[in-house]
C-alpha cells in the first residue's frame, strides 16, 4: 500500500517561527492513501485486449450488425419477385339447365352436366427483359345427358402458354430491377455504416485506454511528487532542529507536501474515472468479475511513428473513408431513381404470344341413341375414332399436337399527359443535385479532418520531444539546486521551486505521450486506417 504523508501545521510549528528557532517541530503525520472505491484486485490489460472487448461487447456495433443482416434479408426479398408461382385450380361443377326445345338436348325439359377439372399452372416474371410467362395444363372429366352428344364421358385436356415481352417500357429496367439493385445498393450502404461505427468505437476505445495510461502516469508522478517533499521536508525539519534553518523553512516544505498531496487525491480520482471509462465501453455489464479489478495498461505508446505525407493521407482518406463510401453509393441509388422514373416517363409497348395444344377423347355413344343419326346416311362415322378412348387417349392427342392453337399480338398503351412520372423525374434529377454537393462537401470535410489530424499528430510528436528535454533540463537544474542548498549556497524557495519545476514537467511529459497515443489514433480514424492499423477483420 503506498503511503504519503498528511499536513499537519501544528501551534507548536508556529510558536517556533514567532518566538525561536530551537523550539520542538512536530513530525508530520503519516497517512494512508485510502484504496479507490470498488476495487478489491489489480488486472494488466493490453490495448488489442481492450479493443477486442469493447468490440465483442459495444450495443451500438451489435445493432449496426442487425440492420446489416436486414439489408441482406431485403437483397433476397427484392430477387424474391422472380421466384416462379406453382398453382392448381381444381373443382367440381353439376349444373342443371332448363331447356324448352327438344333440340336443348333433352326430353325432360332439363339438361344436367357434370364437370371434374384440375389446372394445374406457375407463372412468373422474367429477370431479363423484363417478360412474363405463365403455363397451364387443364385436365377436365365431362358429362352430360344432352342426347346429341358423340361423347360421354369426354376427357378435354389443355396446355396453354402465355408470354408476355415489352418492347419499349420496361425492357431493360423496370420496378422490380430497380428494387433488387437497391437493395444491393443499401447492404453495401450498411457494410459502411458498420465500419464507421467500428472506426468510431475502436477509436474510443483507444482514446480510453490511452487516457488510463496516462492517468495511472500521473498518480505515479504525483505519488512521487510527495515523495521528493516528504524527504525534503525531513531535511529541513532535521536543520531547523540543529538550528542551520529557521522554523519557516520547514513550514515551506510542510506547504510543498500539502500541495502535492492534494494533487495526488486529485490525479486519484482522475485514475477512477477514466479507468471506469474504459470499463463502460469494455465490460458488457455491471457483473463483469473486471468491474471490482484495477486495470493496469501494459501497452506503451509508440513513438517512432513517422507522419505520412499530406497528400498520401488525402489519397488514403478519399479512397477508404466510409462516409465518402455511403454518399458515393447514395449518389448511385439516386441514378437508379432517375433511371427508373425516365423508364415510367415512355409509352408501353408489350408484344404478347399464346400458344395452346388442345386435346379431347370420350367414350362413344351408339348412333342408335342421337336423334341426329336419321339425318345422316347409313354408315356415317358420328364418333371419329381418333378420339374414342379415355383419358390416356386425350393425353396422346395433346402430345401429338393435333389441335394447336397459336396468338400474337401487339398492345400499345399510350399516358396523354403522364404529369406524375414527369414530376418524378423532376424529383429524382434535384436530388441527384443535392446528393452530389453532399458529396463535395463530405469530401472538403474529410480533408480538414485529416490535414487537423496530421497536425496534431506533428504537434504532438514535438510536444512530447520538448516534453521530455524540459523534464531532463529541470530534472538537472533540481539536482543542482539541492547540491547548491547543502552547500550554503541556495535558499529553500529556491530548492522547492526547482521542485515544482521538475514535477510539472514530469506530469507534461506524461500528458504528452498520452496525447501523442491519441493524435495516432486520430491520424487513423481520419484516414478510414483504424481497422488495418489493429488487424481488425469485420464478419
Amino acid at each position: 500500500m503506498k503511503r504519503i504523508v498528511s499536513l499537519t501545521l501544528a501551534a507548536q510549528a508556529l510558536a517556533c517561527c514567532a518566538f525561536g528557532q530551537n523550539a520542538q517541530i512536530e513530525p508530520l503525520k503519516e497517512v494512508e492513501l485510502q484504496p479507490r472505491v470498488g476495487i478489491l484486485r489489480e488486472t494488466a490489460i493490453t490495448l488489442p485486449e481492450a479493443i477486442e472487448r469493447v468490440l465483442r461487447n459495444d450495443r451500438d456495433l451489435a445493432i449496426s450488425r442487425i440492420e446489416l443482416e436486414e439489408a441482406g434479408y431485403n437483397v433476397t426479398a427484392a430477387r424474391g419477385a422472380y421466384d416462379p408461382v406453382v398453382g392448381l385450380k381444381a373443382y367440381r361443377t353439376r349444373q342443371l339447365s332448363p331447356v324448352a326445345s327438344i333440340l336443348g338436348g333433352s326430353e325432360t325439359g332439363k339438361l344436367t352436366q357434370t364437370e371434374l377439372n384440375a389446372t394445374p399452372q406457375i407463372g412468373g416474371l422474367s429477370p431479363w427483359l423484363g417478360g412474363s410467362y405463365s403455363l397451364a395444363f387443364a385436365n377436365s372429366r365431362q358429362r352430360t345427358d344432352s342426347l346429341f352428344n358423340t361423347f360421354n364421358p369426354q376427357y378435354p385436356t389443355a396446355v396453354s402458354l402465355n408470354l408476355t415481352q415489352p418492347l419499349w417500357r420496361g425492357l431493360r429496367f423496370d420496378e422490380n430491377r430497380y428494387r433488387l439493385q437497391v437493395a444491393r445498393k443499401n447492404r453495401q450502404i450498411g457494410v459502411q455504416q458498420l465500419r464507421r461505427q467500428t472506426i468510431q468505437i475502436v477509436t474510443q476505445a483507444v482514446e480510453a485506454y490511452w487516457e488510463l495510461n496516462y492517468a495511472w502516469h500521473s498518480l505515479d508522478v504525483q505519488t512521487e511528487a510527495v515523495r521528493l517533499a516528504e524527504r525534503q521536508y525531513a531535511s529541513n525539519r532535521r536543520q531547523a532542529e540543529q538550528g542551520i534553518l529557521a522554523p519557516v523553512d520547514v513550514v515551506a516544505a510542510q506547504t510543498q507536501v500539502a500541495t502535492f498531496q492534494q494533487l495526488v487525491f486529485a490525479a486519484q480520482q482522475a485514475l477512477t474515472q477514466a479507468e471506469n471509462n474504459l470499463k463502460s465501453l469494455m465490460l458488457p455489464d455491471r457483473d463483469d468479475l473486471l468491474w471490482n479489478c484495477a486495470l493496469i495498461p501494459v501497452t506503451e505508446v509508440r513513438t517512432d511513428v513517422t507522419p505520412p505525407a499530406l497528400a498520401d493521407a488525402v489519397k488514403q482518406a478519399l479512397e477508404s473513408r466510409p462516409e465518402l463510401a455511403e454518399t458515393a453509393l447514395s449518389v448511385e441509388v439516386n441514378q437508379l431513381d432517375s433511371r427508373l422514373s425516365r423508364e415510367l416517363v415512355r409509352p408501353r409497348v408489350d408484344a404478347f404470344a399464346n400458344l395452346t395444344a388442345a386435346g379431347l377423347s370420350g367414350q362413344a355413344v351408339p348412333s342408335s341413341t342421337n336423334p341426329l343419326a336419321s339425318f345422316f346416311p347409313p354408315g356415317t362415322v358420328l364418333t371419329p375414332t381418333l378420339l374414342i378412348g379415355g383419358y390416356s387417349t386425350s393425353l396422346s392427342n395433346l402430345a401429338a399436337g393435333n389441335f394447336p392453337s397459336v396468338q400474337v399480338g401487339l398492345q400499345v398503351s399510350l399516358p396523354l399527359r403522364n404529369r406524375t412520372a414527369e414530376a418524378q423525374v423532376a424529383i429524382s434529377a434535384a436530388e441527384g443535385r443535392r446528393v452530389r454537393a453532399l458529396q463535395d462537401q463530405v469530401g472538403m470535410a474529410v480533408e480538414a479532418d485529416v490535414r487537423n489530424a496530421l497536425q496534431a499528430l506533428q504537434s504532438a510528436r514535438s510536444r512530447l520531444d520538448a516534453a521530455a528535454l524540459a523534464r531532463r533540463s529541470a530534472e538537472e537544474q533540481y539536482a543542482s539546486e539541492q547540491r547548491q542548498f547543502q552547500a550554503g549556497t541556495s535558499t529553500v524557495f529556491l530548492v522547492l521551486q526547482r521542485q515544482t519545476d521538475f514535477i510539472s514537467a514530469r506530469a507534461r511529459e506524461v500528458r504528452a505521450r498520452a496525447d501523442l497515443g491519441e493524435a495516432i489514433a486520430g491520424l487513423d480514424r481520419a484516414t478510414a486506417g483504424t481497422l488495418e492499423a489493429h488487424n481488425i477483420k469485420l464478419q
